[in-house]
């Protein structure tokens, strides 16, 4: 399942490797394309799609490969293919939905060198850095860092600080986010529409994991699939922010939200009595109530009256196929 690249980033654009205090190839060698297989009655299958593609990253010797959670969700296959063309079978080892990683165990010697782990906790906008894709030189951009602050994904996951990069790239799902020292310091999540502002400017940009957010879940997702602990409550609510008011965009099929009537359109306005301002803020409070099972009531403006709804929460994890090792 060897993989045709058909496109390369201008010369202009690739790091420059005798400007680098690194071996620019072998860091670029420890990126993979990943390709995953997903049933068609999978959960997220009319979501995400039941063919996806992105890139995974070796982060120890044993060939592990840390990507981002989506791509392998469900996954009942899961291909990796290094830069020189090697290709073999994975299975899907972890997701960890609160950070959104994923981890990729090889079922066959990648014979690659891993990336050294860094840190984002000194990232700031302006700094320099390398994303890269599969595929070499020529799938590898340099970049700036142009904002670090909190993500609120609309499928309820919220990161205090994540990184966000120009230029933009529609495909950097799973990719390498590697600093000035050739480390890694973020994971590839999403193409963002939202301002990333370097100078005051708004752009589109690419939203990275920070790296940090890995070791401490890391032996939990070894050994367990999952963090350890108590999984967080999950409405299976599509959240957007327009004019200061928080939005249902639509509702998960067989989710805790849809079963309690809650639909397309409706506002948020409270949980538990409590006003929501963001997104943010309605994960957090929904997450201090307790853990799955919790029963979260919430009041919402339908066509402008007011609508309570008793919802009562899941574990998400409990609607998704589990992998099977063949």
């Amino acid at each position: 399942m060897a993989a045709t690249i058909h496109w390369a980033f201008p010369a202009d654009m690739r790091p420059k490797e005798d400007e680098l205090d690194f071996d620019l190839e072998t860091v670029l060698d420890a990126v993979v394309l990943l390709r995953a297989e997903i049933p068609e009655d999978g959960f997220t299958a009319s979501i995400l799609g039941t063919e996806r593609a992105g890139y995974g990253i070796v982060i120890r010797d044993d060939g592990l490969v840390l990507t981002i959670g989506y791509l392998i969700t469900e996954a009942s296959s899961i291909w990796l293919t290094t830069s020189r063309g090697t290709v073999v079978a994975g299975h899907p080892l972890a997701y960890d939905q609160a950070t959104g990683f994923g981890l990729v165990l090889p079922l066959g010697k990648l014979g690659v060198v891993p990336l050294e782990r860094g840190s984002a906790a000194a990232a700031a906008a302006g700094d320099d850095v390398i994303v890269a894709g599969h595929g070499g030189r020529e799938h590898a951009l340099q970049a700036n860092i142009v904002a670090v602050r909190e993500f609120a994904g609309y499928w309820e996951y919220l990161l205090d600080q994540a990184l966000f990069t120009a230029p933009a790239h529609p495909q950097w799902a799973g990719a390498a986010l590697v600093d000035t020292e050739g480390k890694l310091i973020g994971v590839g999540s999403l193409l963002v529409q939202d301002r990333v502002s370097l100078g005051g400017q708004a752009e589109q940009g690419n939203m990275f994991v920070p790296i940090d957010l890995l070791e401490p879940v890391l032996g939990d997702l070894l050994r367990l699939g999952r963090p350890a602990g108590a999984p967080r409550p999950w409405l299976g609510l599509y959240i957007g922010e327009a004019q200061g008011q928080l939005i249902v965009s639509g509702v998960a099929e067989r989710g805790p939200a849809a079963r309690a009537g809650v639909r397309a359109g409706d506002v948020v306005l409270e949980l538990r009595g409590e006003r929501v301002s963001g997104a943010a803020d309605l994960f957090r409070k929904l997450w201090r109530l307790g853990s799955a099972g919790v029963e979260v009531p919430l009041t919402l403006s339908r066509n402008g009256a007011p609508v309570h709804v008793q919802a009562r929460s899941i574990d998400r994890n409990d609607l998704l196929k589990k992998p099977i090792l063949q």
